[in-house]
C-alpha cells in the first residue's frame, strides 16, 4: 500500500533583523500619503506609458481624438448655441459648473477646454492590449486627480460664481472663506471635532428611538427597542451594522429612521452598537467580530425572545460578516435564522469598484505598516480615500463653497453622522483587505472558519439583497453577485441613491424608486444586464416592500413584551438607548 504523499510545507517568510526600521519608515510615509502606496501608482503609470509607446495605432487614435476635440472647441469660441447641447458635458456627479455664469464667454470656453482635456485623457487611459486593466484604471485615476487640481472652477479669477459673489459682497466671501480655511487647517492638525450643531444631539434628535441596552461586552452593546404596537411579529429582527460606521445611520432623525419604521410595523428590533476600537484592541480579528459580535448578539436575542428564529439584517461590512456567520451556521446545521437581509453588502470582491484602486500587495503592506504603528486605521484616513474617488464633488466643490464663497456647511443628520468617525482595528482590517478584497477567498472556496472552509451556497434561509444604483463603495453589479453564489430563495432590490442615501430611503421621498425581482430556490442565473431589462422601475421607497417580505417570512404575532431584556435570564436593561459605545470618540 502506497503511503500518502505529504505536500511540502511552504518556507516561512524570512525574518530580517532590521524590518522594524523598514516598517516604521513606511508607516511614516503612509501617514503623509494617506495610506496610498506611491509604488503602485508609479508602476501603473510606467506600465501604461510603456504599452502606449509600443502602440502606433493607438497613438494615431489619440491624435485624431485631439483634432476632433480641438475642432469642437473652435465651434464654441463664439459662445454656446441655445438650440444645441455643448459638445462636452460634466459627469452626473460633477457639480462644479452648475452656475449660469459658465454659459457666458470666456468662462464657457474655459469650461469646455477643461472638459475636452478630461475627455481626451479618459480616452487615452482606456484599456490597451497587454496593459493590466487595474493599471489602466489607476492611470486614469491619477490623471483625473491632477486635472481636478487645475480645473478653472478652483481659481477665483476663472470662476464666474466666485467673481459674482465677490462683487456682490464687496469681498466679504473671501474673508469668510479664509476664516473657514484656517479653521479646517487647525482642525486637521489637532484632529479636533466641531461641536454637534443644535438640533442634532445624539439620543435627543438623532438615535432617539426609545429602547434599552440589554447586553454589553468589550466589542458591542445590544440595543432592544421598545414596541410601539399592541402585538409584535413572533420573530425578532437583529441588525448588524458595519463597524466602519456608527450604527445610528439606521436610526437618524425620527422621520427617516429605519429602526423606528420597523418598530412601527410591529417588529421587535435589536441593533448592534459596535465599540470604537483603540490601539489596545489592535489584535481584534475578523473572527472576533463573528463570534463575540454576531453570534454573541444572536445568543442574547434568543435568550430574550426564546424559541423563535431571527430575521438577521446586515449593512455594508456588517452584511459581509453576517453572510460569513450564516454560511458557518448552515455548515454546522444551526437553523436559528428565519431570513437574511443584506444591504449594500458584498460577498464577492472581484468587481468591488474604484476601491480596488487602493488594494494590491504594495497598498495593503503600506496600510498594514501604518496600522502596526498606530494600532488601527483611523476614519479620517479612510474618509480621504472615499472622497478621492469622487473628488470633483466631495473635495473641490466643497472647497470652493467654503473657501471662496464663504459658505458654511449646511448641517444635516447624515452630515453629522458622517463626521462622527470611527476606527478599524489593525488585525481585522488587514484580514479584511487581504482575505476578502485582495484574495477574494469567500467566493473562491478558500475562506475557512474554525479550520473548515465555508460556502455561501449552503445557506438555506431566504435572502433579501439590496443594492443601490450609484454606490461607489459597493457597486450594485458586485452586490448582485449574491445571486451567483447562493442557491436559496432570494429577492433582489436595486434602489435609487448611493451607499447611504439608497438605504436610508424612507417612504414619502418623491425621488425614490426601485426595481425588485424574486428568484426561487434552484432557479437559473440571470446576468445583471438582462435582469435590468426585465425589471421595470417602481416609484417609492423599497422599505414597504421589505417590511411585507419580512412579515411573509414570519410565523405570526404575539402580545408585545411588557419589559425589555430578560432579567430572569441575566439580561436586564443596562441603560437607555443609544447607550455608551455610540458616544466613544
Amino acid at each position: 500500500m502506497t503511503a500518502p504523499v505529504t505536500p511540502p510545507r511552504p518556507e516561512p517568510a524570512p525574518v530580517h533583523p532590521h524590518q522594524t526600521l523598514d516598517r516604521a519608515a513606511r508607516a511614516t510615509q503612509a501617514r503623509l500619503s494617506a495610506g496610498v502606496s506611491p509604488h503602485s501608482f508609479i508602476e501603473a503609470w510606467a506600465d501604461w506609458a510603456q504599452h502606449m509607446s509600443q502602440a502606433p495605432g493607438r497613438q494615431l487614435e489619440l491624435i485624431e481624438r485631439a483634432q476632433r476635440n480641438a475642432l469642437m472647441l473652435m465651434t464654441q469660441m463664439a459662445g454656446p448655441k441655445t438650440d444645441a447641447a455643448p459638445p462636452f458635458a460634466p459627469r452626473p456627479f460633477d457639480h462644479r459648473f452648475r452656475h449660469k455664469g459658465w454659459q457666458k464667454q470666456p468662462f464657457h470656453l474655459w469650461q469646455q477646454a477643461f472638459l475636452a482635456t478630461q475627455d481626451w485623457w479618459d480616452f487615452a487611459t482606456e484599456p490597451l492590449r497587454g496593459l493590466r486593466p487595474e493599471n489602466a484604471e489607476r492611470t486614469r485615476f491619477m490623471v483625473r486627480q491632477a486635472l481636478d487640481v487645475v480645473s478653472p472652477s478652483n481659481f477665483p479669477l476663472l470662476n464666474p460664481e466666485i467673481l459674482a459673489a465677490t462683487i456682490r459682497s464687496g469681498g466679504r466671501n473671501l474673508t469668510e472663506g479664509a476664516v473657514n480655511a484656517a479653521h479646517d487647517a487647525l482642525k486637521t492638525v489637532t484632529q479636533a471635532r466641531d461641536p454637534v450643531p443644535e438640533g442634532y444631539r445624539l439620543g435627543q434628535d438623532l438615535a432617539c428611538t426609545p429602547g434599552q441596552v440589554v447586553f454589553r461586552n468589550d466589542l458591542f452593546e445590544l440595543i432592544q427597542y421598545a414596541p410601539q404596537t399592541k402585538e409584535v411579529r413572533s420573530e425578532p429582527i437583529l441588525i448588524v451594522p458595519a463597524w466602519i460606521m456608527k450604527y445610528y445611520i439606521l436610526d437618524l432623525s425620527p422621520q427617516n429612521s429605519m429602526v423606528s419604521y420597523l418598530v412601527r410595523q410591529g417588529f421587535t428590533v435589536f441593533v448592534i452598537s459596535w465599540c470604537n476600537p483603540t490601539a489596545a484592541q489592535a489584535e481584534l480579528a475578523l473572527e472576533d467580530y463573528r463570534t463575540d459580535g454576531v453570534m454573541a448578539a444572536l445568543g442574547a436575542v434568543n435568550a430574550i425572545v426564546p424559541d423563535q428564529k431571527v430575521h438577521a439584517v446586515g449593512y455594508c461590512l456588517g452584511g459581509t460578516i453576517l453572510a460569513i456567520a450564516a454560511a458557518t451556521m448552515a455548515r454546522d446545521r444551526d437553523h436559528r435564522l428565519a431570513s437574511i437581509t443584506l444591504m449594500a453588502a458584498q460577498v464577492d470582491f472581484a468587481e468591488a469598484g474604484e476601491l480596488l484602486l487602493f488594494v494590491d500587495e504594495s497598498q495593503v503592506a503600506f496600510l498594514e505598516d501604518m496600522m502596526w504603528d498606530q494600532g488601527y486605521l483611523d476614519r479620517p484616513q479612510m474618509a480621504r480615500t472615499f472622497s478621492a474617488i469622487r473628488s470633483e464633488d466631495l473635495i473641490w466643490s466643497r472647497a470652493v463653497q467654503r473657501y471662496f464663497l464663504g459658505k458654511e456647511d449646511t448641517p444635516t443628520d447624515m452630515g453629522v453622522w458622517l463626521a462622527d468617525t470611527t476606527r478599524m482595528p489593525a488585525r481585522m482590517h488587514s484580514q479584511y483587505l487581504r482575505g476578502l478584497f485582495l484574495e477574494n477567498r469567500l467566493t473562491a472556496g478558500r475562506f475557512a472558519v474554525e479550520g473548515q472552509v465555508i460556502a455561501l451556497k449552503d445557506i438555506s434561509a431566504p435572502i433579501f439583497a439590496v443594492a443601490t444604483e450609484t454606490d461607489h463603495i459597493a457597486p450594485w453589479r458586485s452586490v448582485y453577485k449574491t445571486q451567483l453564489f447562493t442557491n436559496c430563495d432570494l429577492t433582489f432590490v436595486l434602489t435609487s441613491g448611493g451607499h447611504n442615501s439608497g438605504i436610508v430611503n424612507e417612504p414619502g421621498n418623491p425621488r425614490s424608486r426601485f426595481r425588485v425581482s424574486h428568484r426561487p430556490t434552484g432557479a437559473l442565473y440571470v446576468g445583471p444586464d438582462a435582469w435590468l431589462e426585465r425589471n421595470a422601475d417602481r416609484q417609492g421607497s423599497w422599505w414597504p416592500e421589505w417590511a411585507d417580505w419580512l412579515a411573509g417570512k414570519s410565523s405570526g404575532t404575539q402580545p408585545s413584551p411588557k419589559a425589555l431584556g430578560a432579567a430572569a435570564r441575566g439580561l436586564p436593561p443596562i441603560e437607555a438607548a443609544p447607550g455608551s459605545y455610540v458616544h466613544q470618540m
